[in-house]
């Protein structure tokens, strides 16, 4: 199949799922793994809710952003083919055994209920490389849910995923439903959980005055978004604002990458015989900004040439403040 279909985009909550940066999910809830009384489960707005049964689609109906046909039960076709038919945003978990042909078959199936309004998500043990030839083959938005393991999110982002759901951030059980909640407004965007959790100015949430960017998984998955998706997340903003956003995404990843080369280049000055700036190798530099300008061609090597002598000389300068005590 070819990498080359138009890309499908799906709002989930008012923020776009498959053009642009990748987003963190939170808040998704399982009805099917907590029973009990679905109304008491979700007393506000949720992101993501997987239904019980057919019993529970109508209250999500009414309080989701976004329906999830879980992985347990994508043979029981009726539940399936309601679910998608709610007017909602789908998202189609693979089953654990199933197929590419399979999963994309049983996406396809939903599309055709819910308007092409399609999430495909990959869970559970990751298969990135499966993950990526979905994305490739459909041309849907794949999102990767790393609720079991928060290390794999540079990872699932590098291999193409347009989002990361996380486990919610207010101390929530491995159901996805917080333990406890703060009684302020709704979130805005894909990245809240459900109503009652307050946007700190850290552009994280709080969660009863606790901020939730604090929570290791979210905040990792936060990082590799910016991070690995700068580099490696090709971006097409079409207003000023987006065009800024996706600029300080690039200057994040900038400074990540200037602060290690600061770090590599004080313990070369700890190795070489003639340190600091009397030990300058100015074959070497010119060696290196002509391989960068192998990469940055449309920069060319004057530019870059100025770009890495001060690169260059604020680590030669950090350094010798490091070696004063200072």
């Amino acid at each position: 199949m070819s990498s080359t279909l138009e890309r499908r985009v799906v709002t989930l909550g008012g923020t776009p799922v498959g053009a642009g940066p990748a987003v963190v999910i939170g808040g998704r809830v399982s009805l099917r793994e907590r029973r009990g009384d679905a109304a008491a489960t979700l007393p506000g707005r949720a992101r993501l809710v997987e239904p019980s049964g057919a019993g529970d689609l109508p209250l999500i109906a009414e309080r989701a952003d976004g329906v999830v046909v879980g992985a347990a039960w994508t043979r029981d076709i009726p539940l399936v083919r309601a679910a998608a038919g709610l007017g909602l945003p789908v998202v189609v978990e693979r089953r654990p055994s199933a197929s590419l042909e399979e999963w994309l078959t049983l996406a396809g199936y939903c599309a055709a209920e819910a308007d092409e309004q399609v999430i495909l998500c990959e869970g559970g043990r990751l298969d990135l490389g499966l993950l990526r030839a979905a994305r490739a083959a459909s041309g849907r938005p794949v999102v990767a849910d790393v609720r079991a393991d928060p290390g794999l999110s540079a990872a699932a982002v590098a291999a193409g995923a347009d989002g990361l759901i996380v486990a919610d951030h207010c101390g929530a059980g491995p159901d996805g439903v917080p333990s406890g909640r703060s009684h302020g407004g709704a979130v805005g965007g894909v990245d809240g959980g459900v109503d009652g959790v307050e946007r700190g100015v850290d552009g994280g949430v709080e969660c009863g005055g606790v901020a939730g960017g604090r929570d290791g998984g979210r905040r990792g998955a936060e990082e590799a978004v910016t991070l690995v998706g700068a580099l490696l997340r090709p971006e097409t903003p079409g207003t000023l604002g987006e065009c800024r956003e996706a600029i300080d995404r690039v200057d994040a990843a900038l400074a990540t990458l200037l602060e290690r080369r600061a770090a590599l280049a004080g313990i070369v000055q700890t190795l070489k015989p003639v340190g600091g700036f009397a030990g300058r190798d100015a074959a070497r530099e010119r060696a290196l900004v002509a391989r960068m300008a192998r990469r940055a061609p449309e920069l060319g090597e004057d530019r870059l040439a100025a770009v890495m002598n001060a690169v260059i000389e604020a680590g030669l300068h950090l350094a010798e403040e490091r070696r004063a005590g200072r």
